[in-house]
């Protein structure tokens, strides 16, 4: 049983891809507030949040595929 996504139980979910960019846009807003922070900490934040995005990204591609490859199996 799913809370987020959609399925048989939850057919108001999101598709992965979706919910995945929209955690993707909160961390890339929250990046902005760290862009001008000059403290060595605020600086690894956004290093590492540039590498989520990143990693974010490659994921809604592959979850764009299956919901692809799914639609072609229907």
């Amino acid at each position: 049983m799913s809370k987020h996504l959609v399925s048989a139980d939850n057919p108001n979910g999101q598709r992965s891809e979706e919910l995945l960019a929209e955690i993707r846009a909160e961390i890339l807003g929250r990046m902005a507030a760290y862009a001008e922070d000059p403290r060595p900490e605020a600086k690894t934040v956004l290093e590492n949040n540039l590498e989520i995005a990143q990693l974010l990204t490659d994921a809604i591609h592959l979850a764009e595929v299956n919901s692809q490859t799914l639609a072609e199996d229907l």
